[in-house]
């Protein structure tokens, strides 16, 4: 029995580990200068399906395929660009994590701009109305005052 649990413990560990390397990438790079322009690159593309990180720090099979794709051109002798522009070409420029300012993207660059200053101005007229001096609520003009008067006087004349 003693061995039994000995060889299930061993089986374990040995499927665990399998498992850990294969989660392992490995990009192996001859040329110091693509491989930094690679690190540079995975870091700048964001992963499609993540939506808020990056192909590096995304595991999603996407982003592997990113990272592979984004790996085969630089090895190829892709610039920088020519692997930018690709990947906005298939993926929109939400790829990027600094989309060019153009017409399409005017809303993620300027945005929070525009919406910081609603709320600026939202907050300014909400002072504004708090401090402004209200209309003389409760006083009568002098015809109101008659009006008010003579139903007074009708009132008690009918009590």
């Amino acid at each position: 029995m003693i061995k039994f649990y000995r060889f299930c413990v061993a089986l374990i560990a040995v499927c665990w580990t399998v498992s850990v390397q294969a989660a392992i990438d490995a990009y192996p790079f001859e040329d110091a200068a693509k491989e930094a322009q690679f690190r540079e690159l995975i870091n700048e593309i964001r992963c499609p399906k993540c939506q808020n990180q990056t192909i590096s720090d995304s595991d999603a099979g996407l982003a592997k395929d990113l990272k592979d794709k984004t790996y085969e051109m630089v090895q190829q002798g892709a610039s920088k660009e020519q692997v930018i522009d690709y990947m906005v070409q298939r993926y929109g420029d939400f790829v990027h994590y600094q989309p060019p300012i153009k017409q399409s993207t005017w809303v993620l660059w300027f945005g929070p701009f525009v919406f910081l200053l609603i709320a600026v101005i939202g907050v300014a007229v909400m002072i504004a109305r708090k401090r402004s001096p209200k209309a003389a609520v409760g006083q009568l003009t002098d015809t109101e005052k008659a009006r008010l008067a003579e139903l007074m006087k009708k009132d008690d004349s009918n009590s």
